[in-house]
């Protein structure tokens, strides 16, 4: 969905930018894996940073900045949902995103079995789809020898800045992975299931992230895939094959990263006001769906409104500048932890120096994208 606008920014650097924030992402994953694996409960985030510095107002801010992410994050993925849909239908924007966001509100509620789900099916479908962009594309592939001098930047600053621009956007792509932590107590053997499943969704995605950037900077003119606001589509064209099937499978993509932030967000606010740091009213379950209906249909509600005003890449951006900030309280609790309560027996644990690396790398994007 951001490949074109990553590419507006970095240009024919677009791949290198995915690398980059794919390294930023996976140091932190780290910090998530041994944190997880030593408190496995909802509202991770604000619990880690309550067990680091015994601060319940801290904790409480982190906690509705993983709200705040999850809500703009799920904004964008409607949003990027318009071009794609109306490949098929030529439907009012504002008309799409409602009744894409209603219906994912609704089933969000219906329960976390049925949701979870739906998830995995579509996630199997979403990596068909990158499957088949990179081999429909197996020419412009096959030309990367030739071409890979110019997949590589030099030093100038203009080149860098946009370089860093682009990897700051294309940081949003690989949020996602945290979202395992806020359903830990939803989650068989948690302290072992996550962080495995934390490390293969870090590394699958960051693979095929890679592969389809170059072959999108390597089949269309910068120009084109800038400002296609459906770049998977138009790949296809420029192959000789219909843009259906892709477009079906970008939808079905969407959907999922959409769901899946509308349940991510609901479990926090759930686990906060379980907590007694959010209202009392929101952590109210369903006796029939065993679901957070309160907090699932503000959550809705608010996806709804962020979507329907705010454009796609205002919203990537804003995702991703609220994640850099709670990635760096992840890591710097993860130090405290370690310097002050030391090792946790049966629990994954990473050495101090990927903390620290974390939290250096997401307060120096977070520090180019104010300068910017």
């Amino acid at each position: 969905m951001l490949t074109g606008k990553v590419a507006a920014e970095a240009g024919m650097f677009a791949p290198l930018a995915f690398v980059l924030a794919a390294v930023i992402a996976s140091v932190t994953a780290f910090s998530y894996a041994e944190l997880s694996s030593r408190y496995p409960r909802s509202a991770g985030e604000a619990a880690y940073v309550l067990a680091a510095f015994s601060n319940r107002n801290l904790s409480r801010l982190t906690g509705w900045a993983i709200v705040l992410t999850g809500v703009v994050s799920a904004a964008t993925l409607a949003n990027g949902f318009v071009g794609y849909f109306q490949v098929f239908v030529a439907l009012p924007d504002q008309v799409i995103i409602f009744g894409v966001v209603a219906s994912l509100g609704l089933l969000a509620i219906w329960g976390i079995k049925q949701s979870m789900n739906t998830a995995a099916a579509i996630t199997i479908i979403e990596i068909v789809g990158l499957l088949i962009i990179i081999a429909v594309s197996s020419e412009q592939l096959a030309t990367l020898p030739a071409q890979a001098t110019s997949l590589i930047p030099d030093a100038g600053i203009a080149t860098w800045t946009g370089i860093m621009a682009g990897t700051f956007l294309a940081f949003y792509a690989f949020i996602g992975f945290e979202d395992m932590v806020n359903v830990a107590e939803e989650v068989v053997n948690p302290s072992i299931t996550i962080p495995v499943a934390i490390g293969i969704a870090i590394t699958f995605s960051t693979l095929l992230y890679f592969i389809v950037s170059v072959t999108a900077v390597l089949s269309l003119p910068l120009d084109e895939l800038s400002n296609s606001t459906a770049p998977f589509a138009l790949i296809m064209e420029r192959n000789g094959y219909s843009s259906s099937l892709i477009s079906l499978i970008s939808l079905i993509a969407i959907v999922n990263g959409t769901l899946v932030q509308i349940i991510m967000a609901s479990r926090v606010i759930y686990g906060m006001a379980d907590q007694g740091s959010a209202p009392a009213w929101m952590a109210s379950i369903s006796h029939r769906t065993r679901t957070p209906v309160n907090a699932t249909m503000m959550v809705t509600a608010i996806i709804m409104i962020l979507a329907l005003a705010l454009p796609l890449v205002s919203l990537a951006k804003a995702t991703s500048f609220i994640v850099l900030i709670v990635f760096a309280a992840v890591n710097l609790s993860l130090i405290r932890i370690k310097l002050h309560i030391g090792p946790c027996e049966n629990a994954f644990s990473c050495p101090i120096i990927m903390p620290i690396a974390g939290t250096v790398l997401c307060l120096g994007l977070l520090a180019f994208s104010g300068s910017g």
